[in-house]
């Protein structure tokens, strides 16, 4: 589902919302756009894309469905996080050349009040890191772990897409408060990864066709802290094996998003809710910088120490042109990213 490549400078490329997608999105769900590059008012300044971050929330907002926020109407640019240049400001705490993270969407052009944005440090080496590990995915996986799933040494954790950016950083933290740390994800390439790489103690598959029995097997104690990502048949596996006063932080339902219909089989709402009681369980969902927006400069310091450490890596999988989003996007929700997924939209000046 690529587009043609617009090189005109003089025009700004934007990718809207064409219809709203029924299950997997597809080609004709969007549409590539060129506007007039927007001009800045007083107190506003103009920012040039040059990272894109593609996330798997930005599915739900696709859709009309009541949600924790308003969703994308058909014809608005699609949302997303960006790392941007300062290319013109009338603010005066921006100036031109300044790297920022902002919420620009899908476009080469977005013309900012500086709310919301934050500004990277002019020397990092990976500026795209402030989409990942030093952003949005790294901040809730921080706070979701350490905050909601209050690890205590010892303690078995359980991550699904372990090496995507929440769950690769879920268990590295893990790894810092002394806990076993069980991955999950697809192939055995992400899980040699997980292991050899970011550092956990074992790694499951879960295309293997004994991948409950393979979990089981991982967790002789049982599961003290399962961080909720993905849904589905991950959580089929986890739920025998939770231990009392389990806890559960909830910042994703990946495996879900393009459903339209409830999944076949049993209503197994009623055991969820006896085993919620009898065990004692904390489930809590979260969005991230609703309830922790005022922790990201303490997640900041500390994850950037990690970071350069090298006690916390990362890995990212870009994709260069903004054309190429769409696809970029599908192939994510699909599973197919290994690591962080970015499009490098242009370079930095």
């Amino acid at each position: 589902m690529s587009f043609d490549k617009q090189q005109n400078q003089q025009t700004n490329r934007q990718i809207k919302l064409a219809s709203r997608p029924n299950g997997v999105p597809t080609a004709d769900n969007f549409d590539m756009a060129t506007s007039d590059i927007p001009t800045p008012k007083d107190n506003e300044m103009l920012l040039r894309t040059v990272y894109l971050s593609l996330d798997p929330y930005m599915r739900g907002r696709m859709s009309d469905a009541k949600s924790y926020a308003d969703p994308l109407e058909v014809g608005d640019v699609i949302m997303g996080g960006t790392v941007a240049q300062v290319v013109e400001s009338n603010i005066d705490n921006f100036a031109v050349g300044d790297l920022v993270v902002s919420n620009s969407g899908w476009q080469d052009y977005s013309v900012s009040d500086g709310e919301g944005v934050l500004k990277l440090d002019k020397n990092m080496s990976n500026p795209s890191y402030g989409l990942g590990v030093l952003g949005m995915p790294g901040f809730t996986g921080y706070m979701g772990l350490t905050d909601i799933g209050k690890p205590q040494k010892g303690e078995t954790l359980v991550v699904a897409a372990a090496t995507g950016p929440v769950g690769a950083t879920v268990g590295q933290v893990g790894n810092q408060y002394g806990l076993r740390t069980v991955g999950v994800a697809g192939g055995k390439e992400k899980c040699d990864f997980a292991v050899n790489e970011l550092g956990f103690d074992v790694c499951i598959d879960h295309k293997a066709d004994d991948f409950a029995e393979q979990l089981k097997a991982a967790c002789p104690d049982g599961i003290d802290i399962y961080y909720e990502n993905v849904g589905g048949k991950v959580f089929d596996a986890v739920m025998p094996l939770l231990n009392d006063h389990a806890r559960i932080p909830v910042c994703g339902l990946v495996s879900q998003y393009n459903a339209t219909d409830l999944p076949d089989g049993k209503d197994r709402l009623g055991m969820l809710m006896g085993l919620i009681l009898s065990q004692r369980l904390t489930v809590r969902g979260f969005i991230i910088f609703e309830e922790y927006g005022d922790h990201f400069p303490e997640f900041l310091e500390t994850m950037s120490k990690w970071v350069e450490s090298g006690e916390v890596k990362t890995k990212e999988h870009i994709t260069d042109g903004l054309d190429n989003a769409p696809d970029a996007f599908v192939s994510m929700l699909n599973g197919d990213n290994f690591g962080k997924t970015v499009i490098k939209v242009s370079d930095v000046n």
